[in-house]
């Protein structure tokens, strides 16, 4: 008797083992281990039969029952007894309650003993990934430090310690040497439940890993004085962030650079020597511009706000300051402030607004048939299109120097005559084309731009949906579209209708 008392208590010993090995409940370990005990009890009276077991709590005796149900009509004469049998048999069991037949101790075979354990670790792997699985989904956006234990070409696999992890390939910093036990900060990015478990996902690459380490070096950032505005960043090369103080007094640059730039320098480290600029963030976007193409020093700017655009002009001799080592410091500068930055010289610049002042005077000479001064005068006055000219007030035309009424009046009727005139020639080509109605309602794009389209045999807002977005830019040119990534928004919104039909 003493012998199977201390049986029992194993039993109970052995789960709160296994809870303190993989930080789970104990409970879940016994349940397991009921499950365990009853697909073997199964495999000896009937996989059929209705058989549970239960292990008490306090001192690990086992009990085994057959379950039966009672019922008004028999369909399964294993599990179910009728409620007259019950009655003959005087059970006192109504209808839908279970009667409880014992069944005795089973001595685990070699074969139910393996299942019992094989059952028992399935359990104890699924309890354990749903604790990790809670224990880290909210925890995206958080720095850990694990070890690492696999390094193969595509990811690579870390120890966290209570959970292992996985960085894939585009979210490594390249040329970084990494071996099996190497300890590293990572960012989880991302914590998913699939069948396999959860997957921690983690990154060294991503802007918000930098955003992060600076947070960790910088308790100014910490406590929210300091804000990190954005970053902009090539992983192992170089990298840009803006910083804007909420206190006049604190200087945003110098706090995260640190005393003689010990805290910059730390993050540095980390990232395997990836050159760090802080950039001093602006609610105006021409200085916020100018301060991310440090330390390139422009003379001037031009912002077509409409296009998110900025023409930045530098000197002759900072040209290649300013554009960087393969285009490196522009493209970062436009990441960071989220405006396209085209870079030129003042020699440039002076030559594309001559050509532009050229190009805008003959197109007014021969759509509105006026003299070259006029024309000059115009264009000077800044005038794009002739439809400015057309919408602009005879007050505005007669604020030119050199204009009377009469060539106010005279110029804004030609104008206006000339957009007519244009309009009315859209249409017509665009019904001799045969644009379908779903693109002639496009309202992303102006009837002189689908007629550009259908020119190109686009006849349809599902032809313009298969398009990519460096296609569309060839067709319509950066006279419509600031960049590729706006042309890709126009065909994003003639996709639309795609999942809405879908959904349908």
């Amino acid at each position: 008797m003493e012998a199977k008392s201390i049986a029992r208590l194993e039993l109970i010993q052995v789960a709160e083992a296994v809870s303190r090995e993989k930080s789970i409940e104990k409970e879940e370990v016994i349940v397991a281990m009921e499950e365990a005990i009853q697909k073997a009890a199964r495999s000896k009276y009937g996989l059929e039969r209705d058989i549970r077991a239960n292990i008490d709590r306090k001192n690990g005796s086992i009990n085994i029952a057959q379950f039966t149900e009672v019922v008004d009509i028999v369909e399964n004469d294993i599990t179910q007894m009728s409620f007259k049998e019950a009655e003959r048999r005087n059970l006192g069991i109504e209808i839908g309650q279970f009667y409880k037949q014992p069944l005795p101790p089973i001595d685990f075979g070699r074969i139910a003993a393996q299942t019992a354990k094989q059952v028992i670790a399935q359990k104890v792997r699924e309890a354990e990934r749903q604790r990790q699985y809670l224990e880290y989904k909210d925890r995206v956006g958080e720095i850990v430090v694990g070890t690492i234990k696999r390094v193969d070409n595509h990811s690579i696999s870390i120890d966290l310690g209570r959970a292992e992890a996985v960085i894939k390939k585009d979210h490594m910093i390249p040329r970084e040497q990494l071996r099996p036990g190497d300890r590293l900060r990572c960012f989880i990015i991302d914590v998913s439940e699939e069948l396999k478990g959860p997957q921690i996902f983690l990154s060294r690459a991503s802007n918000e890993f930098l955003a992060a380490l600076f947070t960790q070096e910088v308790p100014e950032i910490y406590d929210g004085i300091i804000e990190v505005k954005g970053v902009a960043r090539e992983p192992g090369s170089r990298a840009k962030i803006s910083a804007f103080s909420n206190d006049p007094t604190i200087d945003p640059v110098g706090a995260c650079v640190g005393m003689r730039g010990s805290r910059v320098q730390a993050v540095v480290s980390e990232l395997q020597g990836e050159k760090i600029e802080i950039i001093p963030w602006s609610e105006d976007p021409v200085t916020f511009v100018i301060n991310a193409l440090a330390p390139a020093v422009p003379s001037k700017v031009v912002m077509d706000e409409d296009a998110g655009r900025m023409e930045v002009i530098v000197p002759d001799d900072q040209l290649s300051l300013a554009i960087g080592r393969r285009g490196q410091n522009v493209r970062l500068a436009s990441q960071l402030t989220g405006w396209f930055v085209d870079i030129m010289t003042e020699a440039e610049e002076s030559e594309k607004r001559q050509e532009e002042f050229t190009e805008r005077s003959k197109i007014f000479i021969d759509a509105l048939d006026i003299d070259d001064v006029i024309a000059h005068l115009m264009v000077g006055e800044g005038f794009v299109t002739i439809s400015d000219i057309a919408e602009a007030s005879i007050d505005e035309l007669l604020s030119i120097e050199g204009f009377d009424e009469d060539i106010a009046n005279e110029l804004s009727n030609r104008a206006n005559n000339f957009v007519k005139a244009e309009a009315q020639r859209v249409e017509n080509k665009l019904k001799q084309l045969k644009v379908k109605d779903d693109l002639y309602n496009f309202e992303q794009l102006n009837k002189p731009s689908i007629l550009l389209l259908a020119e190109n045999n686009i006849k349809t807002l599902d032809d313009l949906a298969e398009l990519d977005s460096e296609e569309l830019f060839n067709i319509l040119g950066s006279t419509v579209f600031a960049s590729e990534d706006d042309a890709g928004s126009v065909i994003m919104r003639a996709r639309e209708h795609w999942f809405t039909e879908d959904e349908k």
